[in-house]
């Protein structure tokens, strides 16, 4: 564990979303303000906005990666190739050590019915998800591919 990925845990304890845990974590090198930064990526908690697609945590680490690392010329064609193998990088090494990059599929939901409700932040949802290891995992990826 790393202090960053500690950090990223007690945000999610805190009650904030896996992506926000994530970036939260990397607020002190992050070109915005904390309160800015977690409104940008509120969205995509629970697999955007509780789709149970592409992990918060994951959304979260690409997120910091474009801030840090993103390219901004639309005609920078070997910054974009560059970036985009970053960003399936830090996918191939989270799915890897996690079996997967969607949430229902980390989550073992199945085909759940979607609901935009959250679930209740209690003792025993925290026991049965793995999100609070997700986001210190995503947060470790992040580290360990981007030298951070």
């Amino acid at each position: 564990m790393s202090q960053r990925s500690d950090r990223a845990k007690d945000l999610f304890l805190e009650g904030y979303n896996c992506a926000q845990a994530v970036v939260g974590a990397f607020s002190d090198v992050l070109p915005m303000e904390f309160d800015g930064l977690m409104k940008t990526v509120s969205s995509f908690g629970g697999g955007m906005g509780r789709l149970r697609e592409v992990c918060g945590a994951v959304s979260g680490m690409f997120f910091v990666a474009g801030a840090l690392y993103g390219y901004s010329d639309p005609k920078a064609k070997e910054e974009k190739a560059e970036h985009y193998r970053l960003i399936q990088t830090l996918a191939a090494k989270f799915r890897e050590r996690n079996g997967s990059i969607i949430c229902r599929e980390l989550l073992e939901e199945g085909e759940k019915p979607i609901t935009h409700i959250p679930a209740e932040r209690t003792e025993k949802y925290y026991q049965k998800r793995p999100c609070k290891e997700l986001v210190a995992d995503a947060v470790l990826v992040l580290e360990e591919v981007c030298k951070l």
